[in-house]
């Protein structure tokens, strides 16, 4: 397939479309490894051609260990996505990380088990560097992002470490303060799998990390309710919208390297 967007954005919860996109055409990739989650949107943002991916399709009728991994970043890459930016919802593990606050984060701990997170096996075998599992360069981009655009209520966390968990349950009090007691900063369900499969179809890959509430570790987490969660998700998806935009435009000005490299 010919290349057609450069720039490749995964929406997480809450975040099923990008308002600001023109010229759409939805694209539905065969890939060997199944469907992805949806079908891609392939569109222009600010004159830049962008491809987009609800993770969890746009009815959000996929849990995370349902999610085809492969098949997503398969299909990116074959549209020829270079530059791989995630957005995803999640708690945080630190007091300093509020609700409606944005981590972008450089280091992932793996608690997942029934996720494939790599293209190779069956007689073909690798092995892949990952010791650095985002881009240096997409993550400060990224970053410079957030920063430029004051979002009210959002502070911005440079760097920190994500844990993926398997879901769909979430955290046993012990388990949200033993990731407190390794230093974790945030904790979802998704992002590691895509990031160790965008580091094999060599895309740089960045997470713009978004926080909608406390873990259970913290004691105001069970004042938590459904509707406040869900309002935190709405202003985090609008405030993502107006990051991507943001990244896209100087990834357009300025295009960083494109393969993922070390620090």
């Amino acid at each position: 397939m010919a290349t057609q967007a450069p720039i490749g954005i995964i929406g997480g919860s809450g975040l099923y479309q990008m308002e600001a996109l023109t010229d759409i055409e939805e694209v539905r990739v065969e890939t060997p490894f199944g469907d992805p989650s949806d079908a891609i949107l392939l569109g222009t943002l600010d004159g830049t051609r962008v491809a987009f991916l609800a993770r969890h399709g746009r009815g959000h009728t996929l849990m995370p260990s349902e999610l085809p991994f492969r098949a997503n970043i398969y299909a990116m890459k074959s549209l020829g996505v270079e530059y791989l930016i995630s957005a995803s919802a999640v708690g945080s593990l630190k007091e300093a990380a509020k609700p409606l606050d944005m981590v972008v984060p450089d280091q992932f701990i793996d608690r997942t088990r029934n996720r494939i997170s790599t293209f190779f096996g069956e007689g073909l075998v690798a092995h892949i560097a990952f010791g650095d599992p985002v881009c240096p360069h997409l993550a400060k981009l990224v970053a410079d992002a957030v920063d430029s655009l004051a979002l009210a209520d959002v502070t911005l966390h440079r760097g920190g470490t994500y844990v993926c968990m398997e879901g769909p349950a979430f955290s046993t009090k012990a388990e949200s303060n033993l990731y407190r007691s390794w230093g974790a900063t945030v904790i979802g369900m998704t992002n590691l799998p895509e990031a160790k499969l965008a580091r094999e179809a060599e895309m740089a890959y960045a997470t713009l990390a978004l926080v909608t509430d406390y873990d259970c570790w913290h004691p105001d987490h069970d004042s938590v309710s459904v509707e406040m969660v869900i309002g935190n998700l709405q202003k985090n998806a609008t405030n993502a919208q107006r990051v991507i935009r943001e990244v896209v435009n100087r990834i357009a000005a300025a295009p960083p390297p494109p393969k993922p490299t070390q620090p």
